[in-house]
């Protein structure tokens, strides 16, 4: 057989460094088009687009973040916080199926691949009667968010911004609160039974026909905070 020449194989690896460099060109193409597509289209359309981004996301740890706050832009914009006027006369609105769709792409994301010292952003936005069972916001701003009625079930909200964020009539059973900020929040008839609120800030906070049953409150910030009317 005749030997070839190692020289022969030279061209191997700048080949496929041409290769990585066309699917990082086209992924980032990929994304711009998802970002752009999510502005204005239908709902079907939507699904599909945080689907594709769902993939990019799992398949492409170093886009995981790009996708993550492309879809945090796209909650935030598409439910905007809603003052307690419009709340109270759209009691019986449910949440868009592409809204849910993001943040549970969001909220289910492998947070290990979170850069150091970036935070999740879903702040003044309408989330309520959202399905955020087993939730990850840990750390999360969701300052005056509305999650009214939203299913909160162990979900991690350690350390997370909830100041005067409507939270009346969540479902917090087992959640992870401790170190919250919770300041002047609206619990009002919220299940936080087994839920852990240790060391959070529950100042000024409204905890009017809350359940309490297990609540793990030692260490919490309860001054002025309204238990009953």
């Amino acid at each position: 057989m005749k030997n070839i020449s190692s020289k022969t194989f030279l061209w191997i690896p700048a080949f496929q460094e041409q290769v990585k460099q066309n699917q990082h060109q086209s992924l980032r193409r990929c994304l711009r088009i998802a970002s752009e597509q999510l502005k204005n289209n239908t709902i079907e359309t939507n699904l599909a687009v945080i689907n594709d981004l769902e993939q990019i996301a799992h398949n492409h740890p170093q886009y995981h973040w790009t996708v993550v706050e492309i879809l945090t832009t796209f909650v935030r914009k598409n439910a905007p916080y809603m003052h307690h006027e419009e709340v109270t006369s759209n009691l019986s609105t449910k949440i868009r199926l592409d809204i849910q769709a993001a943040l549970t792409v969001i909220t289910k994301r492998d947070a290990n691949e979170d850069p150091v010292n970036e935070q999740l952003d879903l702040s003044f936005t309408n989330m309520r009667g959202a399905n955020l069972k087993g939730a990850n916001l840990q750390q999360t701003n969701l300052y005056q968010a509305n999650l009214a009625g939203a299913n909160l079930r162990k979900a991690n909200l350690a350390g997370a911004i909830l100041s005067a964020a409507n939270l009346s009539g969540a479902n917090l059973y087992l959640a992870n609160l401790e170190g919250a900020i919770l300041s002047a929040a609206n619990l009002s008839e919220a299940n936080l039974s087994g839920a852990n609120l240790h060391r959070g800030s529950l100042y000024l906070a409204s905890l009017h026909g809350a359940i309490l049953y297990d609540t793990i409150l030692d260490g919490a910030n309860l001054r002025q905070t309204k238990f009953s009317e």
